[in-house]
């Protein structure tokens, strides 16, 4: 079956309109009273409709471009958008990975249905501040997409983007592919051509985290999930090309030899990557649709996790079962900030296996600090469930693994300049363990049982019926 077949039965969703009226008519969307400020106020209000529904801002501080948050706050949202039931989401991500679509270019574009030349980003955008300590206004749901200066093949990720200007963003750039086209073109004294894209569908936000080899444009694997190419127009003041039905386009370029102070900024962990001077964007136009919408995402919340998480767990997923074919799926918690804490369900076939897999998943990406191995009849997704493995199928003196001083990530703030400790713990049932020591419990027909077939209707009135009738039974007893 083709991609674009799979995508026709899947019927993706693929605009971000699309989507905020499916979450309207499923009454999962509010919108908020206008007037809501920009600054701590809507994020409050964001953060506190957080995975229940998604939210719209109609005139935030009297802006009238309306902002949008939380819009793929749960793993069911994102399968639903793939047209997809959750359990396929990993393997439909994958798939889409492997058979990157490319994009068709256009030239009559929405997103460039509006262009300033002069720009005043704070007056032409409603950018707002999310957390208390958070240094300014931040545009946080921004695919920015650059270009290696030698091959032209784009890159695609999300990065906190401070707006430092009404023509300056300071820009937190991680060791990765973008960083790697700026240091192209700061080796040649050039400065790096960048966009930065505000408003897209939740399948192209989801492909621009995924994890793949440096010139592999994101924008391609968003086209596989949709199951068409993806129409892209190139920016007008530079050679990117960015999503055609984009809401909004920042287009500028990334300087070279030049370092200003950005943050704090409230993370993903939810702790504050701190002040420092980092790279800085001059921004040379801003495009955008008649009637724009702003999507931001509240950092730390929902929205955020989801979407840096399920693209690692499909990247895990394929790097340990290419080694280990015991393994049946992966799942990074939310108490995990869906980066640092991996569940591995395996169908266990020879000791040591699970601490191989260990190994396998530290190597497989430098955040992940803890992982739990569990056999194939425990919930990944249930955290009960995996602690409940953890309290009856581990011991810390034989099922522990502990890694001193390797890689993690910069953000944990109990790691020390990034060197963390990595952790694993062996849940898994001894092979050798008689066969009734490990059965779990259980009561023949409960997954059969229709609630609704068997409770009666009105509790109050037949308890107080069973009630009488046993006190007036107890009575013709005594006598």
């Amino acid at each position: 079956m083709t991609t674009t077949a799979a995508a026709a039965e899947r019927r993706p969703v693929t605009t971000l309109r699309d989507w905020l009226t499916r979450l309207a008519d499923t009454d999962r969307l509010a919108v908020v009273k206008p007037g809501v400020s920009l600054r701590h106020e809507l994020a409050a209000i964001s953060k506190r409709l957080d995975g229940r529904k998604a939210t719209v801002f109609p005139e935030p501080d009297g802006h009238p471009v309306p902002v949008v948050s939380g819009l793929v706050s749960s793993r069911g949202w994102i399968a639903e958008a793939m047209g997809v039931p959750e359990s396929a989401l990993l393997a439909t991500f994958q798939h889409a990975c492997l058979n990157p679509l490319p994009s068709r270019e256009i030239t009559d574009a929405p997103v460039q249905q509006v262009v300033h030349r002069e720009v005043d980003l704070l007056r032409q955008l409603p950018v707002p501040t999310h957390n208390e300590h958070d240094s300014g206004p931040y545009v946080t749901a921004g695919l920015v997409i650059t270009r290696n200066p030698k091959t032209g093949v784009q890159n695609v990720s999300i990065n906190r983007c401070q707006i430092s200007g009404p023509d300056r963003i300071g820009i937190l750039i991680l060791p990765r592919h973008t960083m790697a086209y700026y240091r192209m073109a700061e080796e040649a004294g050039e400065p790096l051509e960048v966009a930065i894209v505000v408003g897209v569908d939740p399948l192209t936000l989801l492909a621009s985290q995924a994890i793949v080899p440096l010139d592999h444009d994101e924008l391609e694997i968003a086209g596989a999930l949709h199951g068409a190419p993806l129409d892209v127009v190139q920016c007008r003041t530079n050679r990117v090309k960015v999503p055609a039905n984009a809401e909004i386009v920042i287009e500028g370029r990334i300087l070279p030899q030049v370092r200003e102070p950005e943050g704090p900024f409230g993370e993903f962990p939810q702790y504050y990557g701190p002040r420092d001077d980092r790279h800085v964007i001059q921004v040379d136009a801003v495009t955008h649709r008649r009637g724009a919408l702003f999507h931001t995402i509240v950092g730390g919340a929902l929205e955020h996790l989801m979407l840096g998480g399920i693209p690692r767990e499909a990247t895990l997923l394929g790097h340990l079962q290419r080694s280990f074919t015991g393994v049946r799926d992966v799942h990074l918690s939310l108490g995990g900030v869906c980066r640092y804490h991996l569940v591995v369900q395996i169908d266990k076939r020879n000791e040591g296996e699970p601490r191989n897999i260990m190994m396998g998943a530290f190597a497989g990406h430098y955040d992940v600090k803890q992982v739990i191995v569990v056999d194939k009849d425990v919930d990944i997704h249930n955290a009960d469930e995996v602690q409940w493995a953890v309290a009856t199928r581990f011991q810390a003196d034989r099922d522990l693994l502990v890694v001193p001083n390797a890689l993690g990530s910069k953000l944990d703030p109990s790691a020390r300049d990034g060197i963390s400790a990595k952790m694993g713990l062996d849940c898994t049932v001894p092979l050798s363990a008689h066969e009734m020591e490990f059965k779990r419990i259980r009561v023949p027909g409960e997954e059969s049982v229709d609630p609704a077939a068997v409770v009666q209707p009105d509790a109050s009135a037949l308890l107080a019926a069973l009630l009488g009738r046993n006190a007036t039974a107890s009575e013709g007893d005594s006598a």
